[in-house]
């Protein structure tokens, strides 16, 4: 999944995910468990387009077990200064679903990073030295970013990347704020996501509003820097203004120009302010 696909959004989230995955070659090969990273990083969305439409989860897991039902898929998030993972699970309507997905007899469930056992890896990166990190970000898997597109104070996007922050068990996690373009490139190289989605029908300026621009697209990529710099271009802004991007750029994590297929980025490109 070298390429990057930009699809409109039509009627149905499902048939839009399904055309850009089409356009992609698929998922590639699914393995046990799946983990989902929607982005909940509040529980107040200002804009009602901040946090990951639960919708889309729950299209993207139809679509994964179309694949092979047998599939363990498990959304993970970790607590935050904002939110705590367990109540975003029930406000956010995960608990239900998994539940009435349990009951149909799909091993489907929530699961809080900031709870899990803990693992001491080997690696050296821009921040990390040997860091512990939740086990099951450790073990095999296949990983899936499901972000919003935004701008961010601190690291100019949020996108497929910054999403990857929310995985930390850590709950103050302003404490990595000064070195965050190295966390985040950190986290890449350790998790490397096979399959990146951004949902930018509605892109929000800063984190969490209160601006938004309504542009009506998915993107997907197996190269989460690919992902964010389309993203980024869509935004009207530059790539190479963000710091994680240019950094996770040099570890093979993608390009700042892709092959795009679907439709093309001026068809649906904005204008938004760059963060100040």
């Amino acid at each position: 999944m070298n390429s990057i696909a930009l699809v409109k959004h039509k009627n149905s989230i499902r048939e839009t995910l399904e055309e850009g995955l089409k356009l992609l070659g698929g998922f590639g090969t699914l393995k046990s468990p799946v983990l989902i990273k929607p982005n909940i990083c509040t529980m107040k969305d200002g804009t009602g387009h901040s946090v990951t439409d639960t919708n889309v989860v729950k299209a993207l897991i139809d679509l994964i077990l179309e694949v092979d039902e047998s599939l363990s898929v498990k959304i993970v998030e970790s607590d935050s200064e904002s939110k705590n993972a367990e109540d975003a699970f029930a406000q956010f309507g995960y608990n239900q679903y998994c539940e009435e997905m349990k009951q149909s007899g799909f091993d489907v469930s929530t699961f809080n990073l900031s709870s899990a056992p803990l693992v001491k890896i080997t690696f050296e990166g821009q921040y990390f030295k040997n860091p512990e990190l939740p086990e099951i970000l450790i073990r095999p898997h296949y990983f899936i970013s499901v972000a919003v597109a935004k701008t961010h104070y601190l690291s100019y996007i949020t996108g497929a990347l910054k999403n990857l922050f929310g995985v930390l068990p850590r709950k103050n996690k302003s404490f990595y704020h000064s070195r965050i373009h190295d966390v985040i490139t950190d986290l890449a190289r350790i998790i490397r996501p096979e399959l990146s989605i951004v949902d930018a029908r509605t892109g929000v300026e800063d984190w969490n509003g209160p601006k938004t621009h309504e542009i009506g697209a998915f993107i997907l990529g197996g190269q989460p820097v690919s992902v964010d710099a389309i993203m980024t271009l869509m935004m009207g802004l530059n790539p190479f203004d963000v710091k994680h991007l240019v950094l996770s750029k040099s570890h093979n994590l993608g390009s700042f120009n892709p092959s795009v297929v679907g439709e093309s980025i001026e068809s649906i490109k904005a204008k938004f302010n760059a963060p100040r």
